[in-house]
């Protein structure tokens, strides 16, 4: 029977020559980072496979008694409800690892008070309990309707969807009328980006969609939509578009800057990472304010950010599977498929994944 102390003193795979041919159950290589994973069936010739299920456990654990670690940590996002210090204590008394900070919602001022209060509790308790600032990202949503009232749509009728941009979309109304309906949009480069006539414009609320039909203006298209009643502010996506926003708007830079390198936060979340580049950019501005032991967590939310996966995954520190908006982008039914691919991939390259 194979001792603890066995179980331990394996050689990594990196210390082997080529010459040696090891078994592939006596070794775990976390170092090991093939171009693609793929069942052992697919694979021609004598190739070592080494998977987690194969290599993470051994006979000692099963056969003996041993102090199991629980590897699994747990991230709770900070909403009202536990706000005050005795549900923040519950909350660790239970397990919390990480308390996760949602900038998409409220201000500096108020997330400060929280912290404060969170960490206060942590020293009592004698926690290590880590906080994540998690960003509100580049965003895609309709603009204001008139009178804010919601407009009723009718399968394939034609809407004009414009294009208004940034700084515009608060202030545009769309309308219905029956000569025509309008309705605004955040993202300038609509038109340019959703070229395609069988392309798709999401729309967050009862996942219905505009299906593009033609552009008519450098900032209009005509499109189609089913049964719908639609309001102010929906957020948006575009599956299988390249969205060209930056990664970190002004709000991001801000929050990063001046809330989670001053506050010395252990981890901060990117959403919508699309590139390696995106990473490298969040790096560099850390760098910069004094935060370079803060750990950079990618959200992969759409299938540009799984095209260039391998890429990112070798920049971040970390990756969080945001199924929700990737649910957007891909078939809802290969969300799991997805899911089990990117957790494989970070477990092979050693790097922490939270889903």
């Amino acid at each position: 029977m194979a001792t603890a102390a066995a179980a331990v003193t394996r050689p990594p795979m990196s210390a082997l020559s080529n010459a040696q041919q090891p078994k592939v159950s006596e070794f775990w290589t976390p170092d090991y980072q093939p171009e693609s994973i793929m069942p052992p069936s697919r694979l021609a010739g004598d190739h070592n496979v080494i998977t987690m299920r194969s290599t993470g456990i051994s006979t000692a654990m099963i056969m003996q008694d041993q102090p199991m670690v629980r590897k699994t940590k747990i991230v709770c996002t900070m909403g009202p409800k536990c706000w005050d210090e005795q549900c923040m204590g519950e909350l660790i008394d239970e397990g919390m690892s990480v308390a996760r900070f949602n900038f998409s919602h409220g201000d500096h001022e108020a997330h400060q008070a929280v912290l404060d209060r969170f960490r206060k509790v942590c020293a009592e308790k004698k926690s290590n309990c880590a906080v994540l600032l998690d960003t509100k990202g580049p965003e895609v949503r309709t603009a204001m309707l008139r009178n804010h009232e919601p407009i009723q749509l009718v399968k394939d009728q034609e809407i004009i969807v414009y294009a208004a941009g940034p700084d515009e979309y608060t202030t545009f109304e769309g309308y219905k009328t029956e000569e025509e309906t309008k309705i605004g949009c955040s993202y300038a480069k609509l038109c340019q980006s959703v070229h395609d006539e069988a392309a798709e414009v999401a729309v967050v609320d009862n996942l219905e969609h505009l299906n593009h039909h033609r552009a008519v203006r450098e900032q209009q298209l005509v499109a189609r939509l089913n049964d719908k009643m639609l309001g102010e502010r929906k957020n948006g996506n575009l599956p299988g578009v390249k969205v060209e926003l930056d990664v970190l708007q002004a709000k991001d830079v801000d929050d990063i800057i001046n809330f989670a390198c001053k506050n010395k936060m252990d981890f901060v979340a990117v959403s919508f990472v699309q590139t390696a580049e995106d990473v490298q950019n969040v790096r560099q501005i850390l760098d910069e304010n004094d935060g370079q032991d803060i750990q950079i967590i990618s959200k992969i939310e759409n299938e540009e950010g799984m095209r260039n996966f391998d890429e990112i995954l070798k920049q971040t520190d970390g990756v969080m599977v945001a199924r929700g908006d990737l649910g957007m982008e891909i078939p809802s039914e290969k969300v799991a498929l997805a899911q089990k691919m990117l957790i494989t991939k970070c477990n092979i390259a050693g790097k922490f994944v939270i889903v």
